[in-house]
């Protein structure tokens, strides 16, 4: 396997864990796609974008504290 191929499947092997840990592993892909697709839609550094980036590292410090993303949706809102 090529560096190039070894770190695209590196980077899909990561890409989909945060799908699982997101609890979104049984959604339609279609749903995800597209729940995907509106967020390029948000603007880097407009508050919206700063509230989701907040979202997703309360989720990582929760999981990393807890070895899951169970609660992080309590801690979230």
């Amino acid at each position: 396997m090529t560096a190039d191929r070894k770190r695209e499947a590196r980077e899909k092997f990561l890409l989909g864990g945060i799908v699982v840990r997101a609890g979104l592993s049984n959604a339609d892909r279609a749903f995800l796609l597209g729940g995907l697709l509106e967020m390029t839609r948000v603007v880097p550094g407009t508050d919206e974008h700063r509230r989701l980036c907040d979202i997703g590292e309360l989720a990582f410090r929760a999981a990393a504290s807890n070895g899951g993303f169970e609660d992080f949706a309590e801690a979230a809102e």
